[in-house]
């Protein structure tokens, strides 16, 4: 299941789990839609790969059977925050950030 990092690993952010800013990668690298639009144009600083809105999980369990939801798996709450810099990242993203993310 998805970690649901607590917050935007540029800017720190916060991003709870019912935020509708959250973006990640496919390795989870989560971004607020602001610095993914303006900052990262689609490229993550990490991986190289695309970035997409973050899932929502439920709130409730609609299927208590099931122990699915936010009561029984909690977002994360350990920050993250990019090793790169500034400088780092802009380079790497004016490198590629010209091919779509199924080309990279």
């Amino acid at each position: 299941m998805l970690e649901l990092r607590p917050n935007c690993e540029l800017c720190d952010r916060d991003l709870p789990p019912g935020s509708v800013d959250a973006r990640i990668c496919s390795y989870e690298c989560t971004y607020c839609a602001n610095c993914v639009e303006t900052v990262l144009h689609n490229v993550c600083p990490t991986c190289g790969g695309g970035i997409a809105p973050r899932p929502i999980r439920p709130a409730r369990s609609w299927r208590p059977e099931k122990r699915l939801g936010l009561g029984f798996d909690p977002a994360s709450d350990v920050r993250r925050h990019s090793p790169f810099s500034a400088e780092e990242i802009k380079a790497h993203v004016a490198r590629i950030r010209h091919l779509a993310p199924d080309e990279r």
